[in-house]
């Protein structure tokens, strides 16, 4: 799959999801839980994405997503455990 090919048509949050509409009619969707940056922001952050052609932006968040990884299953940056 040439994911530079899939271009986000809209994206927003709700119900605890992100959701991203694709121009090719695909929507793909994932919990804010498994970002660190969005999992505590107010639904009202959450809403404030910007669209790029290749990914999504938080800019009051600081967070960047590609749709690359998205598709790939890759939600940002992972919470690294203290041991």
């Amino acid at each position: 799959m040439n994911t530079l090919a899939e271009t986000i048509e809209s994206a927003f949050f709700s119900d605890g999801e992100i959701w991203i509409r694709l121009q090719s009619g695909r929507e793909i969707h994932f919990p804010v839980h498994q970002n660190p940056r969005l999992s505590h922001a107010t639904p009202e952050q959450l809403n404030r994405i910007d669209l790029s052609p290749y990914g999504l932006h938080w800019p009051e968040l600081n967070e960047d997503l590609s749709i690359r990884g998205i598709l790939q299953g890759r939600f940002g940056q992972a919470a690294t455990p203290f041991i």
